[in-house]
């Protein structure tokens, strides 16, 4: 079970870490490496982004499921700086690769921040050459924060694999700039169970599918997005449906928490689309209620105005086997369409849709398939991080 009132979350067994400022923007942590076991399976997966940062191409290259080191850089997502980008993350995991004593195609980077900015590359040498061997600590809740950079809170979860010693502990940063497109925001993921490389793989991309690639907060796609798994095999075999429900315990808590977290957020959207043609339907539609600004506004003025979730609906015109006639719509529990509800129901509704957490359920009746997706309110707080950002 995820354990939420834990004040630190250690790293599975066969893994270290080092969380550090190196000053790529101001005085808070920014540079932080992870170095699994010898023998690490891993998985990992992308943005599609056509501006896709040299961290995310050189994590491609060295994504042949054998990484055991991660690197991270917060606050500077070294994108669109051609060569000399490309040129920088490769020197970083040519550099952390010496001090940790590991082949460069070992590690993966990954970086986020500003775009268009190229990295106090001089500062991040500096910083690696200062990195203690070996890495001193397994404070997981320590790299949570190093990755952060508009985040208001660090992103942590672990769960037990059923039948086993064995532990999955995650890590994820995000607030803005997040509609997944095949991978997602940064997000880490670490496990002592021993899992050949395709079946992590193929788990890892399942529940990805399930969870992460259901977050959105902007609909806007990071050039950044990464996100990968590695098993250092220190707690021996286990499950395979147990480890696949510890990963997905550990990644819908990180979905969760990465939506209630978006920038400027004061409300948890969550849309449930069920009785859908297949999976894909009901998560097109789902994404179409909890990406539309007026549905997001109308929550975070806790008005229940049910026409805007209809309106989304309608959005998906190539799917011409829904009919508005037997479509359902609920706010919470309560059926607002084709039942309406008075002007007191109304003021329930209101009063419901003042909550941490909103409910928007839809049954469309065009099959027996249901996909459900986390978003968050839309607030003036979202403009004015997003206005001053660089500034």
């Amino acid at each position: 079970m995820l354990n939420p009132y834990a004040v630190t979350i250690s790293l599975p067994s066969g893994f270290t870490s080092y969380v550090t400022n190196v000053g790529v923007k101001d005085n808070s942590k920014d540079f932080t490496v992870i170095l699994g076991a010898p023998g690490c399976t891993s998985a990992g997966v992308f943005t599609q982004s056509r501006f896709a940062g040299p961290s995310v191409e050189v994590s491609r290259r060295h994504n042949t499921g054998h990484a055991r080191a991660i690197v991270v850089i917060s606050k500077n997502a070294n994108v669109a700086n051609g060569p000399e980008g490309l040129a920088h993350a490769e020197e970083i995991t040519n550099q952390v690769a010496g001090k940790l004593g590991i082949a460069a195609e070992e590690i993966l980077i990954a970086s986020t921040g500003v775009i268009g900015r190229l990295y106090p590359i001089d500062r991040i040498r500096n910083g690696i050459d200062a990195l203690p061997t070996p890495l001193p600590s397994v404070d997981a809740e320590d790299v949570a924060r190093g990755i952060m950079t508009t985040d208001t809170v660090h992103k942590v979860a672990e769960c037990a694999v059923a039948g086993s010693t064995a532990r999955v502990v995650g890590v994820a940063k995000g607030v803005g700039m997040i509609e997944p497109n095949m991978a997602t925001l940064i997000a880490m993921v670490f496990t002592d169970a021993l899992v050949d490389q395709k079946s992590l793989d193929t788990t890892f991309r399942a529940v990805i599918n399930r969870t992460l690639n259901c977050v959105s907060v902007d609909t806007d796609t990071s050039t950044s997005d990464t996100a990968v798994v590695l098993a250092s095999g220190s707690a021996g075999a286990v499950d395979a449906s147990a480890f696949e429900t510890a990963l997905e315990t550990v990644l819908l808590e990180l979905t969760k928490k990465i939506a209630r977290d978006g920038e400027g957020a004061e409300t948890l959207i969550e849309v449930r689309v069920d009785n859908a043609r297949d999976v894909e339907q009901a998560k097109t539609v789902a994404k179409a209620i909890v990406n539309s600004p007026l549905v997001k506004t109308a929550v975070h003025g806790a008005d229940p105005n049910w026409g805007r979730v209809a309106m989304a609906i309608g959005k998906c015109s190539e799917y011409t086997d829904i009919n508005q006639d037997t479509v359902v719509i609920r706010f919470g529990s309560q059926e607002v369409y084709p039942s309406r509800v008075d002007e007191s129901g109304l003021a329930q509704l209101s009063e419901y849709m003042k909550g941490d957490d909103v409910l928007i359920h839809v049954s469309l009746q065009t099959g027996t398939a249901s996909a459900t997706v986390w978003g968050c309110d839309l607030t003036d707080g979202y403009v004015r991080i997003n206005a001053d950002y660089t500034t």
